[in-house]
Protein backbone atom coordinates (compact mmCIF):
# COMPACT_ATOMS: atom_id res chain seq x y z
CA UNK A 1 0.00 0.00 0.00
CA UNK A 2 1.55 3.37 -1.01
CA UNK A 3 1.43 6.58 1.03
CA UNK A 4 -1.58 7.97 -0.84
CA UNK A 5 -3.55 4.81 -0.05
CA UNK A 6 -2.63 5.14 3.61
CA UNK A 7 -3.71 8.78 3.55
CA UNK A 8 -7.07 7.88 2.00
CA UNK A 9 -7.59 5.15 4.56
CA UNK A 10 -6.94 7.56 7.44
CA UNK A 11 -9.18 10.19 5.85
CA UNK A 12 -11.97 7.66 5.36
CA UNK A 13 -11.92 6.51 8.98
CA UNK A 14 -11.79 10.07 10.29
CA UNK A 15 -14.57 11.40 8.08
CA UNK A 16 -16.86 8.42 8.55
CA UNK A 17 -16.30 8.61 12.29
CA UNK A 18 -17.33 12.25 12.22
CA UNK A 19 -20.50 11.41 10.32
CA UNK A 20 -21.47 8.67 12.74
CA UNK A 21 -20.76 10.81 15.78
CA UNK A 22 -22.81 13.70 14.42
CA UNK A 23 -25.63 11.38 13.41
CA UNK A 24 -26.55 13.33 10.27
CA UNK A 25 -26.49 12.63 6.55
CA UNK A 26 -25.56 9.02 7.09
CA UNK A 27 -24.34 7.22 3.99
CA UNK A 28 -26.60 4.49 2.66
CA UNK A 29 -25.96 1.87 0.01
CA UNK A 30 -27.86 1.64 -3.26
CA UNK A 31 -28.43 -1.61 -5.15
CA UNK A 32 -28.32 -2.11 -8.90
CA UNK A 33 -32.11 -2.24 -9.31
CA UNK A 34 -32.60 1.17 -7.68
CA UNK A 35 -29.62 2.62 -9.52
CA UNK A 36 -31.09 1.61 -12.87
CA UNK A 37 -34.46 3.09 -11.93
CA UNK A 38 -32.80 6.45 -11.32
CA UNK A 39 -30.09 6.43 -13.98
CA UNK A 40 -31.89 9.17 -15.96
CA UNK A 41 -33.33 10.93 -12.92
CA UNK A 42 -32.17 14.58 -12.95
CA UNK A 43 -32.33 14.72 -9.16
CA UNK A 44 -29.59 12.05 -8.97
CA UNK A 45 -25.91 12.59 -9.74
CA UNK A 46 -23.91 9.44 -10.45
CA UNK A 47 -20.25 9.98 -9.57
CA UNK A 48 -17.30 7.84 -10.68
CA UNK A 49 -14.31 8.28 -8.36
CA UNK A 50 -11.90 5.98 -10.23
CA UNK A 51 -8.90 7.15 -12.27
CA UNK A 52 -9.45 8.66 -15.71
CA UNK A 53 -8.39 5.67 -17.79
CA UNK A 54 -11.08 3.45 -16.26
CA UNK A 55 -13.74 6.13 -16.71
CA UNK A 56 -12.62 6.69 -20.31
CA UNK A 57 -12.86 3.07 -21.41
CA UNK A 58 -10.19 0.78 -20.01
CA UNK A 59 -11.54 -2.24 -18.13
CA UNK A 60 -11.49 -2.34 -14.38
CA UNK A 61 -10.15 -5.48 -12.71
CA UNK A 62 -12.40 -8.50 -13.46
CA UNK A 63 -14.77 -6.36 -15.56
CA UNK A 64 -15.73 -7.52 -19.06
CA UNK A 65 -16.56 -4.01 -20.21
CA UNK A 66 -14.66 -0.77 -19.76
CA UNK A 67 -15.92 2.76 -19.26
CA UNK A 68 -18.42 4.24 -16.85
CA UNK A 69 -22.06 3.95 -15.87
CA UNK A 70 -24.32 5.90 -18.21
CA UNK A 71 -24.55 9.61 -17.27
CA UNK A 72 -21.84 9.31 -14.62
CA UNK A 73 -19.61 12.31 -14.02
CA UNK A 74 -16.14 12.26 -12.47
CA UNK A 75 -14.89 13.28 -9.06
CA UNK A 76 -11.65 11.36 -8.66
CA UNK A 77 -10.56 10.48 -5.15
CA UNK A 78 -7.08 11.94 -5.69
CA UNK A 79 -8.58 15.43 -6.00
CA UNK A 80 -9.20 15.54 -2.26
CA UNK A 81 -5.47 16.24 -1.92
CA UNK A 82 -5.83 19.48 -3.87
CA UNK A 83 -9.21 21.17 -3.38
CA UNK A 84 -9.22 23.89 -0.74
CA UNK A 85 -11.92 23.55 1.91
CA UNK A 86 -13.41 26.95 1.18
CA UNK A 87 -13.78 26.20 -2.54
CA UNK A 88 -15.00 22.62 -2.33
CA UNK A 89 -18.72 23.27 -2.66
CA UNK A 90 -18.32 25.84 -5.44
CA UNK A 91 -16.10 23.45 -7.35
CA UNK A 92 -18.58 20.59 -6.87
CA UNK A 93 -21.47 22.80 -8.00
CA UNK A 94 -19.61 23.47 -11.25
CA UNK A 95 -19.98 19.76 -11.96
CA UNK A 96 -23.68 19.74 -11.09
CA UNK A 97 -23.14 18.35 -7.59
CA UNK A 98 -25.44 20.23 -5.23
CA UNK A 99 -27.06 19.48 -1.86
CA UNK A 100 -30.58 19.23 -3.27
CA UNK A 101 -29.56 16.16 -5.30
CA UNK A 102 -28.89 12.58 -4.30
CA UNK A 103 -25.30 11.56 -4.99
CA UNK A 104 -24.61 7.98 -6.05
CA UNK A 105 -20.88 7.42 -5.69
CA UNK A 106 -19.10 4.32 -6.97
CA UNK A 107 -15.59 2.89 -7.13
CA UNK A 108 -13.98 -0.53 -7.05
CA UNK A 109 -11.52 0.67 -4.41
CA UNK A 110 -13.38 0.90 -1.11
CA UNK A 111 -10.86 3.29 0.46
CA UNK A 112 -11.27 5.79 -2.37
CA UNK A 113 -15.03 5.32 -2.35
CA UNK A 114 -15.25 5.91 1.40
CA UNK A 115 -13.00 8.96 1.20
CA UNK A 116 -15.11 10.78 -1.37
CA UNK A 117 -18.46 9.62 0.01
CA UNK A 118 -17.41 10.62 3.52
CA UNK A 119 -16.22 14.04 2.38
CA UNK A 120 -19.54 14.86 0.72
CA UNK A 121 -21.65 13.42 3.54
CA UNK A 122 -19.71 15.38 6.15
CA UNK A 123 -20.52 18.54 4.24
CA UNK A 124 -24.26 17.85 4.28
CA UNK A 125 -24.81 16.21 0.89
CA UNK A 126 -27.21 13.30 0.45
CA UNK A 127 -24.96 10.35 -0.34
CA UNK A 128 -25.47 6.77 -1.45
CA UNK A 129 -22.65 4.40 -2.34
CA UNK A 130 -22.72 1.77 -5.06
CA UNK A 131 -20.34 -1.15 -4.52
CA UNK A 132 -21.24 -3.58 -7.29
CA UNK A 133 -19.72 -1.92 -10.35
CA UNK A 134 -17.91 -5.00 -11.68
CA UNK A 135 -21.10 -7.07 -11.75
CA UNK A 136 -22.88 -4.09 -13.30
CA UNK A 137 -20.25 -3.92 -16.06
CA UNK A 138 -20.44 -7.66 -16.65
CA UNK A 139 -24.18 -7.54 -17.38
CA UNK A 140 -24.55 -6.46 -21.01
CA UNK A 141 -28.05 -5.13 -20.34
CA UNK A 142 -26.76 -2.40 -18.05
CA UNK A 143 -26.02 0.88 -19.92
CA UNK A 144 -22.41 2.05 -20.00
CA UNK A 145 -20.47 4.71 -21.88
CA UNK A 146 -16.87 5.15 -23.01
CA UNK A 147 -14.81 7.18 -25.46
CA UNK A 148 -14.14 5.46 -28.82
CA UNK A 149 -10.37 6.11 -28.71
CA UNK A 150 -9.86 5.90 -24.95
CA UNK A 151 -6.60 4.01 -25.51
CA UNK A 152 -4.69 7.17 -26.46
CA UNK A 153 -4.66 8.39 -22.84
CA UNK A 154 -2.95 5.90 -20.53
CA UNK A 155 -2.47 5.59 -16.79
CA UNK A 156 0.80 5.14 -14.88
CA UNK A 157 -0.32 1.57 -14.19
CA UNK A 158 -0.65 0.87 -17.92
CA UNK A 159 2.77 2.36 -18.71
CA UNK A 160 4.40 0.42 -15.89
CA UNK A 161 2.88 -2.80 -17.18
CA UNK A 162 4.40 -2.20 -20.62
CA UNK A 163 7.78 -1.40 -19.08
CA UNK A 164 7.63 -4.73 -17.23
CA UNK A 165 7.16 -6.60 -20.50
CA UNK A 166 3.47 -7.33 -19.99
CA UNK A 167 0.57 -6.96 -22.41
CA UNK A 168 -1.93 -4.56 -20.83
CA UNK A 169 -5.25 -3.91 -22.52
CA UNK A 170 -5.00 -2.43 -26.07
CA UNK A 171 -1.23 -3.07 -26.28
CA UNK A 172 -0.54 -5.75 -28.90
CA UNK A 173 2.95 -4.71 -29.98
CA UNK A 174 6.34 -6.13 -29.08
CA UNK A 175 8.26 -2.88 -29.72
CA UNK A 176 7.83 0.31 -27.73
CA UNK A 177 9.70 3.43 -26.68
CA UNK A 178 8.98 5.81 -23.81
CA UNK A 179 9.92 9.49 -24.14
CA UNK A 180 10.02 12.44 -21.75
CA UNK A 181 9.04 15.38 -23.99
CA UNK A 182 10.24 18.95 -23.50
CA UNK A 183 11.89 21.76 -25.40
CA UNK A 184 15.65 21.78 -25.76
CA UNK A 185 18.55 19.35 -26.06
CA UNK A 186 19.04 16.61 -23.52
CA UNK A 187 21.90 18.32 -21.69
CA UNK A 188 19.70 21.37 -20.98
CA UNK A 189 16.45 19.53 -20.23
CA UNK A 190 15.23 20.07 -16.69
CA UNK A 191 12.40 17.62 -17.32
CA UNK A 192 14.84 14.80 -18.07
CA UNK A 193 17.01 15.40 -15.00
CA UNK A 194 14.76 12.96 -13.15
CA UNK A 195 12.65 10.76 -15.40
CA UNK A 196 10.62 7.57 -15.57
CA UNK A 197 12.94 4.58 -15.54
CA UNK A 198 13.82 3.63 -19.11
CA UNK A 199 12.63 6.87 -20.71
CA UNK A 200 14.46 8.70 -23.48
CA UNK A 201 14.40 12.45 -24.07
CA UNK A 202 12.41 13.97 -26.94
CA UNK A 203 13.35 17.52 -27.92
CA UNK A 204 10.36 19.31 -29.49
CA UNK A 205 12.79 20.99 -31.90
CA UNK A 206 12.92 17.64 -33.68
CA UNK A 207 9.46 18.26 -35.15
CA UNK A 208 9.11 22.06 -35.40
CA UNK A 209 11.19 25.16 -36.08
CA UNK A 210 11.13 28.93 -35.78
CA UNK A 211 10.27 31.63 -36.42
CA UNK A 212 6.69 30.44 -37.05
CA UNK A 213 7.15 27.17 -35.12
CA UNK A 214 5.21 25.14 -37.64
CA UNK A 215 6.07 21.53 -38.34
CA UNK A 216 9.48 21.16 -39.97
CA UNK A 217 10.10 19.76 -43.43
CA UNK A 218 9.04 16.08 -43.56
CA UNK A 219 12.58 15.00 -44.46
CA UNK A 220 13.99 16.80 -41.43
CA UNK A 221 11.41 15.21 -39.15
CA UNK A 222 12.06 11.76 -40.61
CA UNK A 223 15.81 12.12 -40.05
CA UNK A 224 15.26 13.19 -36.44
CA UNK A 225 12.82 10.38 -35.71
CA UNK A 226 15.09 7.74 -37.18
CA UNK A 227 18.12 9.11 -35.32
CA UNK A 228 16.16 8.57 -32.11
CA UNK A 229 14.84 5.11 -32.91
CA UNK A 230 11.26 6.01 -33.85
CA UNK A 231 9.55 4.09 -36.64
CA UNK A 232 5.97 3.79 -37.83
CA UNK A 233 5.40 0.36 -36.29
CA UNK A 234 6.67 1.02 -32.75
CA UNK A 235 4.36 1.96 -29.89
CA UNK A 236 5.50 5.40 -28.75
CA UNK A 237 4.55 6.48 -25.21
CA UNK A 238 4.94 10.16 -24.36
CA UNK A 239 4.87 12.18 -21.16
CA UNK A 240 6.12 15.55 -19.91
CA UNK A 241 7.64 16.06 -16.50
CA UNK A 242 5.51 19.11 -15.69
CA UNK A 243 3.78 20.87 -18.59
CA UNK A 244 1.94 18.23 -20.62
CA UNK A 245 1.55 20.55 -23.62
CA UNK A 246 4.83 19.30 -25.07
CA UNK A 247 3.68 15.66 -24.97
CA UNK A 248 0.34 16.43 -26.64
CA UNK A 249 2.09 18.52 -29.31
CA UNK A 250 4.37 15.60 -30.16
CA UNK A 251 1.43 13.14 -30.08
CA UNK A 252 -0.20 15.19 -32.84
CA UNK A 253 3.06 15.46 -34.79
CA UNK A 254 3.69 11.71 -34.65
CA UNK A 255 0.13 10.93 -35.77
CA UNK A 256 0.67 13.38 -38.63
CA UNK A 257 3.94 11.64 -39.45
CA UNK A 258 2.20 8.28 -39.57
CA UNK A 259 3.22 6.48 -36.37
CA UNK A 260 0.43 3.95 -35.90
CA UNK A 261 0.32 3.61 -32.11
CA UNK A 262 0.99 6.69 -29.97
CA UNK A 263 -0.02 7.11 -26.31
CA UNK A 264 0.18 9.94 -23.79
CA UNK A 265 0.55 9.43 -20.03
CA UNK A 266 -2.41 11.10 -18.35
CA UNK A 267 -0.77 13.56 -15.98
CA UNK A 268 2.94 14.16 -15.48
CA UNK A 269 5.93 12.93 -13.50
CA UNK A 270 4.20 13.70 -10.19
CA UNK A 271 1.28 11.51 -11.29
CA UNK A 272 3.75 8.69 -11.96
CA UNK A 273 5.50 9.10 -8.63
CA UNK A 274 2.24 9.37 -6.67
CA UNK A 275 1.28 6.00 -8.15
CA UNK A 276 4.38 4.57 -6.46
CA UNK A 277 6.53 3.93 -9.52
CA UNK A 278 10.27 4.42 -10.00
CA UNK A 279 12.36 7.17 -11.56
CA UNK A 280 16.02 7.46 -12.46
CA UNK A 281 18.59 10.09 -13.38
CA UNK A 282 20.82 8.20 -15.79
CA UNK A 283 20.79 9.07 -19.48
CA UNK A 284 19.24 6.54 -21.86
CA UNK A 285 20.42 6.70 -25.46
CA UNK A 286 18.15 5.27 -28.19
CA UNK A 287 19.41 3.03 -30.96
CA UNK A 288 18.98 4.73 -34.37
CA UNK A 289 16.86 3.19 -37.11
CA UNK A 290 17.31 3.39 -40.89
CA UNK A 291 13.78 2.87 -42.23
CA UNK A 292 10.68 4.68 -40.90
CA UNK A 293 8.38 2.19 -42.60
CA UNK A 294 6.24 4.69 -44.49
CA UNK A 295 6.14 8.08 -46.14
CA UNK A 296 6.00 11.17 -43.94
CA UNK A 297 3.47 12.69 -43.55
CA UNK A 298 1.31 9.63 -43.12
CA UNK A 299 -1.81 11.63 -42.19
CA UNK A 300 -1.55 15.23 -43.45
CA UNK A 301 -5.33 15.65 -43.15
CA UNK A 302 -5.12 16.61 -39.46
CA UNK A 303 -3.23 19.84 -40.03
CA UNK A 304 -3.89 23.25 -41.58
CA UNK A 305 -0.52 24.88 -42.15
CA UNK A 306 -1.08 28.44 -43.29
CA UNK A 307 -3.36 31.42 -42.57
CA UNK A 308 -4.43 31.45 -46.23
CA UNK A 309 -5.56 27.84 -46.03
CA UNK A 310 -7.41 28.46 -42.77
CA UNK A 311 -9.17 31.55 -44.13
CA UNK A 312 -10.24 29.71 -47.28
CA UNK A 313 -11.68 26.86 -45.21
CA UNK A 314 -13.57 29.39 -43.08
CA UNK A 315 -15.56 30.24 -46.20
CA UNK A 316 -16.76 26.62 -46.23
CA UNK A 317 -17.85 26.52 -42.62
CA UNK A 318 -14.62 25.93 -40.71
CA UNK A 319 -14.67 27.34 -37.16
CA UNK A 320 -11.35 28.66 -35.87
CA UNK A 321 -11.14 27.87 -32.15
CA UNK A 322 -8.74 29.94 -30.06
CA UNK A 323 -7.12 28.18 -27.13
CA UNK A 324 -5.28 31.27 -25.99
CA UNK A 325 -5.79 32.99 -22.66
CA UNK A 326 -8.66 35.48 -22.37
CA UNK A 327 -6.27 38.45 -22.39
CA UNK A 328 -4.70 37.16 -25.59
CA UNK A 329 -8.09 36.50 -27.15
CA UNK A 330 -9.34 40.00 -26.39
CA UNK A 331 -6.15 41.64 -27.64
CA UNK A 332 -4.82 42.98 -24.34
CA UNK A 333 -1.53 41.10 -24.74
CA UNK A 334 0.18 39.15 -27.50
CA UNK A 335 1.22 36.45 -25.04
CA UNK A 336 4.80 36.18 -26.32
CA UNK A 337 7.83 38.44 -26.21
CA UNK A 338 8.64 37.51 -29.82
CA UNK A 339 5.11 38.08 -31.21
CA UNK A 340 4.39 41.81 -31.58
CA UNK A 341 0.82 41.64 -32.90
CA UNK A 342 -2.23 41.58 -30.62
CA UNK A 343 -5.66 40.21 -31.45
CA UNK A 344 -7.06 37.12 -33.14
CA UNK A 345 -7.90 35.90 -36.64
CA UNK A 346 -11.21 37.37 -37.76
CA UNK A 347 -14.08 35.13 -36.68
CA UNK A 348 -12.14 33.24 -34.02
CA UNK A 349 -14.22 31.63 -31.26
CA UNK A 350 -12.81 31.33 -27.75
CA UNK A 351 -12.50 27.67 -26.81
CA UNK A 352 -11.26 28.05 -23.20
CA UNK A 353 -7.61 27.91 -22.26
CA UNK A 354 -5.58 28.94 -19.23
CA UNK A 355 -4.09 31.80 -17.30
CA UNK A 356 -1.45 32.76 -19.87
CA UNK A 357 0.46 31.45 -22.88
CA UNK A 358 2.16 28.72 -20.85
CA UNK A 359 -0.87 26.59 -19.95
CA UNK A 360 -4.42 25.40 -20.61
CA UNK A 361 -5.48 25.12 -16.97
CA UNK A 362 -9.17 24.94 -17.93
CA UNK A 363 -8.45 21.51 -19.43
CA UNK A 364 -6.89 19.88 -16.36
CA UNK A 365 -8.27 18.37 -13.18
CA UNK A 366 -6.97 19.36 -9.71
CA UNK A 367 -4.33 16.62 -9.74
CA UNK A 368 -2.94 17.65 -13.14
CA UNK A 369 -4.60 14.89 -15.14
CA UNK A 370 -6.73 15.58 -18.19
CA UNK A 371 -10.20 16.91 -17.48
CA UNK A 372 -13.24 14.85 -18.46
CA UNK A 373 -13.80 15.65 -22.17
CA UNK A 374 -17.57 15.68 -21.61
CA UNK A 375 -17.16 18.69 -19.32
CA UNK A 376 -15.19 20.52 -22.01
CA UNK A 377 -17.74 19.64 -24.68
CA UNK A 378 -20.49 21.11 -22.48
CA UNK A 379 -18.49 24.33 -22.18
CA UNK A 380 -17.97 24.42 -25.92
CA UNK A 381 -21.72 24.26 -26.55
CA UNK A 382 -22.08 27.60 -24.80
CA UNK A 383 -19.69 28.95 -27.46
CA UNK A 384 -21.54 27.23 -30.33
CA UNK A 385 -18.76 24.68 -30.78
CA UNK A 386 -20.44 21.36 -31.48
CA UNK A 387 -19.71 17.81 -32.48
CA UNK A 388 -20.09 17.57 -36.25
CA UNK A 389 -18.69 21.06 -36.89
CA UNK A 390 -15.47 21.51 -38.82
CA UNK A 391 -13.10 22.72 -36.11
CA UNK A 392 -9.53 23.98 -36.30
CA UNK A 393 -7.86 24.55 -32.94
CA UNK A 394 -4.99 26.99 -32.65
CA UNK A 395 -3.04 29.05 -30.13
CA UNK A 396 0.08 31.17 -30.42
CA UNK A 397 2.47 28.64 -31.92
CA UNK A 398 0.70 25.28 -31.64
CA UNK A 399 1.24 23.62 -28.27
CA UNK A 400 -1.90 24.57 -26.37
CA UNK A 401 -4.23 23.74 -29.26
CA UNK A 402 -3.22 20.09 -29.25
CA UNK A 403 -4.94 19.41 -25.90
CA UNK A 404 -8.51 20.18 -27.07
CA UNK A 405 -7.76 18.50 -30.39
CA UNK A 406 -6.59 15.40 -28.48
CA UNK A 407 -9.92 15.33 -26.65
CA UNK A 408 -11.89 15.37 -29.90
CA UNK A 409 -9.80 12.54 -31.30
CA UNK A 410 -10.23 10.47 -28.13
CA UNK A 411 -13.99 11.07 -28.36
CA UNK A 412 -14.10 10.01 -32.02
CA UNK A 413 -15.02 13.40 -33.49
CA UNK A 414 -14.48 13.87 -37.21
CA UNK A 415 -13.23 16.92 -39.15
CA UNK A 416 -11.07 18.41 -36.40
CA UNK A 417 -7.69 19.92 -37.16
CA UNK A 418 -4.75 21.84 -35.76
CA UNK A 419 -4.22 25.18 -37.48
CA UNK A 420 -0.47 24.97 -37.06
CA UNK A 421 0.46 28.54 -37.97
CA UNK A 422 -1.65 29.93 -35.15
CA UNK A 423 -1.76 33.58 -34.24
CA UNK A 424 1.99 33.89 -34.83
CA UNK A 425 1.75 33.21 -38.56
CA UNK A 426 -1.50 35.19 -38.91
CA UNK A 427 -0.10 38.41 -37.43
CA UNK A 428 2.98 38.31 -39.65
CA UNK A 429 1.03 39.53 -42.70
CA UNK A 430 -1.37 42.49 -42.55
CA UNK A 431 -3.51 41.06 -45.37
CA UNK A 432 -5.10 38.64 -42.92
CA UNK A 433 -8.06 40.26 -41.09
CA UNK A 434 -7.80 40.68 -37.32
CA UNK A 435 -10.42 40.98 -34.59
CA UNK A 436 -9.75 42.75 -31.31
CA UNK A 437 -11.91 42.56 -28.22
CA UNK A 438 -14.50 39.91 -27.39
CA UNK A 439 -17.25 39.71 -30.04
CA UNK A 440 -20.47 41.47 -29.01
CA UNK A 441 -18.76 42.60 -25.78
CA UNK A 442 -19.01 39.05 -24.49
CA UNK A 443 -17.82 38.52 -20.91
CA UNK A 444 -15.30 35.80 -20.16
CA UNK A 445 -17.18 32.47 -19.88
CA UNK A 446 -16.84 30.49 -16.66
CA UNK A 447 -14.69 27.39 -17.11
CA UNK A 448 -16.10 25.95 -13.85
CA UNK A 449 -12.63 24.87 -12.92
CA UNK A 450 -10.30 26.69 -10.51
CA UNK A 451 -7.81 23.88 -10.18
CA UNK A 452 -6.13 23.26 -13.50
CA UNK A 453 -2.83 24.49 -12.11
CA UNK A 454 -2.72 21.46 -9.80
CA UNK A 455 -1.50 22.88 -6.46
CA UNK A 456 -1.60 20.48 -3.55
CA UNK A 457 -2.98 21.51 -0.20
CA UNK A 458 -0.30 21.84 2.44
CA UNK A 459 0.13 18.53 4.19
CA UNK A 460 -2.24 16.76 1.81
CA UNK A 461 0.18 13.94 1.04
CA UNK A 462 3.62 12.61 1.77
CA UNK A 463 5.00 14.81 -1.02
CA UNK A 464 3.57 18.08 0.33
Amino acid sequence: MNFRKILFSIMSIAILGLILSCGKNAISEIKTEDLLKNIDNSSYVIIDTRRDSLYNGFKDKNAKRGGHIKNAIQFTAAWLNYIEDGKFETYAAGKGITKDKTLVIYDTDNESLNSVAGEFAARGYKVKTYKDFVNYANDEKNPMESFPNFQYSVSPQWVNSVLKGEKPETYTNDKFMLFEVSWGPLEKSKGYAQHITGAYHFDTDWIENGPVWNLSDPKVIEANLLKNGITKDKTIILYSAENQLAAYRVFWALKWAGVTDVRVLDGNLTTWMDAGFHTETKVNTPTPETNFGGTIPGDPSITISTPAEAMEMQKNGLKLISNRSWDEYTGKVSGYDYIPGKGEPQGAIWGFAGTDSSNVADYYDPDGTLRNPNEIFALWKTQNINKGDKLAFYCGTGWRATVPWFMTIMAGWKNTYIYDGGWNAWQMDSKFPVQKGAPNNMQKPDSKNDYGAGTKKKGASCKA
